[in-house]
């Protein structure tokens, strides 16, 4: 087949280049020369390499057309000038006219005001602008898309060339060594709880390509389809391995993620860069660094979790592509790893041994990220949103994970190191004494049983139920299933998932939450604007009645999966009376749908809501009548009662659960549902730890609901708790102007001695 010209110029050109970077040679000398072979094959009259240095300026290291007084001495901040647009953006730019555009910047040192045309280009590595390339004309020339396409791929080659040498000069490398191994603290948002301590690994996934420019494209494109089958060969393997194919919402992620490995735009991608005279590794590298670059600044969840699985999967390709082993060796790594990374795909966590792995530390992240997701289910803590835990870090150093508390500790002083080390030989302690407890009441002192369920989200978080010492599934959140695959289940689908979840549970009740997504909870296969306060927006209970459709499929496969067994509905996120009754109507049809088909209904059928907008409060009464059960979901509530965005690290502390305005808000609701006789709960973070859970008792709650770790240590709070006490003490709190009752009440155990 005809080769395009452009095609054969661009090969051309990086024949010359790979030629000038095999010559060996100072940097300077061979930056030199590419500029040079630059301005001469596409006719530039100017041709600039900008490189990022210390402090996010962008200096002038090699030119061919400008002043030479300027090299090495004009530089421009970030975001200044055109060149800086471009490496602040990572966007490519085509200008007839540089100098009409409001951000031109003119440096009188260059002698640039002679020329009127540019095109520039971000040179990226590793997701990571550290430089720009550009050229220039004196005519308004109108620069080609295919000339645009030419200089993206010679940054790129240029880009491994500046990072693999000795770029930096002596205030950039004292900058670098100027990071003082001291001790570091920084807050993150919990992900998974729990407390790990051990040596960093850094997560860096930087192969080194020694093959940019390719001699035979045909011949390449054959090696990535070699490399293609290899890789899909070893994620097959690894969904066969015994802790995944054993099922649940994890593999479903990876089984979502193996498709994603054959997405055709991808893959489609990768083979016009070999097409463009690339290696396929180079062009693999390319094409990751393109996409980093693209979506670096998306704060859309799903994009997000998009952009790293295929980052992921260019890493895992370059593996096979360059001959490294996909997993990592970890006979070499140290027998206590925390894993520090910006972000990963679930894959890359299984590719460690997990015998070893004890805690995971993440720039980025969310609670829904996948990589979460998995992590929880093996009981690994996890910490998000750890800004600059990369750079901060060296491998080996010594790592505190504080899950409960979302805090790492880098480099921790030894005092603090003996704190933590008591704190997890206190927990092993404390753990064994919880196991005793497994089989006994949740019962206080003075005969007043409590009811401790579980939150669950993953088949996995069931699979021991029954040994936990649970009471049941106080929230089963079917949205995880629905996140975790990349297209909606269907009705069969859906009803085989809430099966194994009545089968894992056995005699245990469980209570299903309708599907909570929409707002900060996107689909994978379903776009919706996230608007600017997402918990606030169109998610959950609103999506369902909106496309009633979703909630009726949802309603029938739970019909059905129940099958003559006791099925218990709660509807998250609603705010008016009005909308309960709107989702219990679109479940009543279900039920006569269902009646017809003969299908074997639910052998008792419990309906309720979540309370987590207090605008429902207002109209409780009316709700009574017609819910069989309350549950609050305190993370919301809370959220919405204080205005107080939970994930927010500057508000994490300004406001307390145990302030008087909570404590009266949720003694109100118990008061209203004793009254009516309607069963109340609570879900959520505060039910799984002892001070609230002791609190929240002593309002009235006699159910509670939280993570199965929580189990123990708020079974023996209880086991050593007399409810009738709290209660007094609490009403003679009273709903003073304090800020907080914590102390008041952390007093109150202590002096009575509830194990808190």
């Amino acid at each position: 087949m005809a080769r395009s010209p452009r095609m054969s110029s661009s090969r051309r050109l990086l024949a010359r280049l790979r030629d000038i970077m095999a010559g060996g040679g100072r940097v300077q000398e061979r930056l030199d020369n590419i500029v040079r072979a630059i301005a001469n094959d596409l006719v530039a009259e100017v041709c600039s390499v900008y490189i990022l240095r210390t402090g996010d300026v962008l200096e002038l290291f090699a030119n061919v057309g400008l002043l030479p007084e300027a090299l090495h001495h004009t530089r421009l901040n970030m975001g200044e000038g055109l060149i800086g647009i471009i490496a602040a953006r990572a966007r490519s730019v085509a200008l007839s006219d540089a100098q009409s555009h409001p951000a031109f910047a003119y440096r009188p040192e260059t002698g640039e005001e002679i020329y009127h045309s540019l095109a520039g280009v971000p040179i990226i590595r590793t997701g990571r602008v550290i430089g720009v390339l550009a050229v220039q004309n004196r005519t308004r020339r109108q620069y080609t898309g295919e000339e645009i396409e030419t200089l993206e791929t010679i940054a790129m080659v240029t880009a491994e060339m500046i990072a693999t040498s000795e770029v930096a000069g002596d205030d950039d490398r004292a900058a670098l060594e100027s990071v003082a191994l001291l001790p570091v603290t920084i807050d993150g948002v919990r992900l998974s709880g729990g407390l790990a301590m051990g040596r960093a690994v850094r997560h860096e996934r930087r192969l080194r390509i020694e093959k940019l420019v390719a001699e035979n494209p045909d011949a390449e494109k054959r090696r990535l389809e070699k490399a293609l089958a290899e890789m899909y060969g070893a994620i097959d393997q690894m969904l066969e391995a015994d802790d995944v194919a054993q099922g649940g919402e994890h593999r479903d992620i990876l089984e979502a993620y193996r498709m994603f490995a054959e997405d055709a735009g991808w893959l489609s991608r990768i083979d016009e860069a070999i097409g463009s005279g690339l290696t396929a590794e180079a062009a693999v590298e390319k094409v990751r660094n393109d996409t980093r670059a693209r979506f670096r600044s998306q704060t859309d969840p799903y994009l997000r979790e998009r952009l790293h699985d295929f980052d992921d999967l260019a890493h895992r390709l370059l593996q096979h592509l360059v001959g490294h082993d996909v997993k990592p060796n970890t006979e070499s790594l140290p027998d206590d790893i925390i894993l520090i990374a910006r972000n990963m795909g679930p894959a890359e966590l299984l590719d460690y041994d997990r015998t070893k792995l004890k805690g995971l530390v993440l720039e980025e992240g969310s609670a829904t990220t996948h990589v979460a997701i998995v992590a929880k289910a093996f009981d690994i803590p996890v910490v998000g949103r750890v800004a600059d835990a990369l750079d901060a870090t060296e491998n080996l150093d010594r790592i505190v994970v504080d899950g409960d508390n979302a805090q790492v500790h880098i480099r921790p002083t030894e005092e603090v190191l003996q704190v933590y080390a008591a704190a997890l030989s206190a927990r092993a302690v404390k753990i064994a004494a919880y196991a005793s407890l497994r089989n006994e009441p949740a019962l206080s002192l003075d005969g007043i049983r409590i009811s401790l369920n579980i939150n669950a989200g993953l088949l996995a978080d069931l699979q021991d139920i029954g040994d936990s010492g649970a009471d049941g599934v106080g929230l089963y959140r079917t949205e995880i299933p629905f996140m975790a695959r990349s297209d909606f289940p269907d009705v069969d689908q859906q009803a085989d998932i809430y099966g194994r979840v009545f089968d894992l549970a056995g005699d245990l009740p469980v209570v299903f939450r309708t599907l909570d997504v929409g707002g900060d909870k996107s689909l994978p296969y379903w776009r919706s604007d996230e608007g600017e306060n997402p918990a606030l927006g169109w998610r959950a209970v609103r999506v369902a009645l909106d496309r009633p459709s979703l909630m009726r499929h949802q309603m029938r496969a739970l019909i059905r999966a129940a099958a003559g067994r006791p099925l218990t509905i709660m509807f998250p996120m609603i705010t008016e009376v009005a909308e309960f009754e709107a989702a219990r109507a679109l479940l009543d049809l279900e039920l006569e749908l269902a009646k017809t088909r003969n299908r074997k209904l639910p052998e008792v059928l419990r309906v309720g809501t979540m309370l987590e907008v207090p605008a429902l409060a207002f109209q409780l009464k009316s709700l009574l009548a017609r819910a069989d059960f309350i549950s609050v979901g305190s993370n919301d509530l809370f959220q919405f009662l204080f205005a107080s965005d939970r994930g927010s690290p500057r508000l994490a502390d300004r406001y307390d659960t145990l302030a008087p305005s909570a404590l009266s808000f949720l003694g109100s609701l118990v008061e209203q549902c004793d009254a009516a006789g309607k069963p109340i709960s609570l879900c959520g973070e505060i039910a799984g730890r002892p001070l609230e859970a002791m609190v929240l008792v002593g309002l009235g709650f006699r159910s509670l609901s939280m993570t199965p770790s929580s189990l123990g240590p708020v079974k023996a709070m209880i086991r050593s708790l007399a409810v009738g006490e709290l209660a007094s003490y609490i009403k003679a709190l009273g709903t003073g102007p304090e800020h907080s009752l914590r102390e008041n009440l952390r007093a109150f155990a202590l002096d009575h001695g509830v194990a808190v």
